[in-house]
């Protein structure tokens, strides 16, 4: 962490999961200050009476509104971005509001970065993004459009390196189904299962922190950083959980919501055909090219045809154990079992 020593860090969207994994990752160490910005008052006030630690400063402020952003940003030496409306139904139903928060939002954090000499600024991103099909994920695409035009206009040896990382679902996060599934099991409700054979990524809280953090140490301008992590069918968690909790609650099958996928795609086949395998990561260049039409429609890559996508269908399935292992990983679980 010696990179952090008495440095200032901003993270936008900070009273959320990742952001409260970060501060539990950062207020052991030498870090100057952490400043949290986001829109909730109620959620700023919950953390500040929990954390209680005067490295931790709050403000009041929404990526939209620029003048807020410039406020934090003042005086900041790195930028985790994590501000984003991320539910895929509320912004199926809201497409604009997506776009308002997720796009402009990022460029307004963006501009600003640079604007008061950020050095380094990491922007999340998630797996829905790569060949996205539902509001949410078509926003974050444009997202990482953006930060990487943006960082490609700033060039190499800027004073502002700004690259991204895409994760697929973090396990046990606000909206996800993991806290879902647990709280019908304890009820004896049934378990609602879309589709038992949709498979989808396991990464922790601390993965995703990881990631971040291993982008920030490596990112280069433009840079997209993806983590190699397993994947389950939905049908193996459900009885993985089923199992720790020692249950015999129903699995009901409702069927595959409006804009959700059979599985997730980290890296696109394109995107594969340029990556660089870092062991346990994937780094994904910025394009080079310039608005040279030519370079786009007459030169062509013959090598795209013949790479395969990264996808939850075709990485490491876990099976059963493997799974209710990676599940007791998680404090929340771990706890609640204890409870149970």
């Amino acid at each position: 962490m010696s990179e952090f020593t008495n440095k200032t860090l901003l993270i936008t969207g900070g009273t959320g999961s990742f952001g409260n994994a970060v501060l539990e990752r950062f207020l052991g160490t030498d870090i100057g200050e952490i400043r949290i910005f986001s829109r909730d008052e109620k959620k700023q006030d919950d953390m500040r009476h929990r954390i209680q630690n005067a490295k931790v400063k709050f403000y009041i402020g929404d990526v939209r509104d620029k003048r807020s952003v410039d406020t934090a940003m003042r005086g900041v030496d790195y930028v985790f971005h994590a501000a984003a409306l991320k539910q895929v139904p509320s912004c199926e139903f809201f497409p604009m509001q997506a776009v308002r928060t997720n796009v402009i939002g990022t460029e307004n954090v963006l501009d600003s970065a640079v604007d008061f000499g950020v050095k380094r600024v990491v922007v999340l991103s998630t797996d829905k993004a790569a060949y996205p099909i539902n509001a949410m994920g078509i926003s974050k695409a444009m997202m990482e459009k953006v930060a990487i035009a943006i960082a490609r206009s700033l060039g190499k040896d800027a004073a502002t390196t700004i690259c991204c990382t895409r994760y697929g679902n973090v396990m046990a996060s606000r909206g996800s189904v993991i806290p879902l599934w647990v709280e019908q099991i304890k009820s004896g409700k049934p378990i609602t299962i879309t589709d038992p054979n949709m498979t989808r990524y396991m990464m922790t809280l601390q993965d995703a922190v990881d990631l971040v953090l291993y982008a920030f140490e490596n990112g280069n301008n433009g840079d997209l950083f993806v983590q190699k992590a397993p994947a389950a069918t939905l049908a193996v968690l459900s009885e993985s959980l089923k199992e720790l909790y020692k249950s015999e609650t129903e699995v009901k099958v409702i069927g595959t919501r409006h804009g959700e996928k059979l599985y997730e795609t980290l890296v696109t086949r394109e995107e594969m055909a340029k990556s660089i395998d870092m062991g346990n990561y994937f780094r994904i260049p910025a394009d080079g090219r310039d608005l040279n039409y030519d370079k786009f429609f007459i030169e062509g890559q013959e090598d795209v045809s013949n790479v395969e996508d990264y996808h939850s269908h075709n990485t490491y399935r876990l099976n059963k154990e493997e799974m209710k292992t990676l599940l007791l990983k998680l404090p929340e679980i771990r706890e609640d079992l204890q409870r149970h």
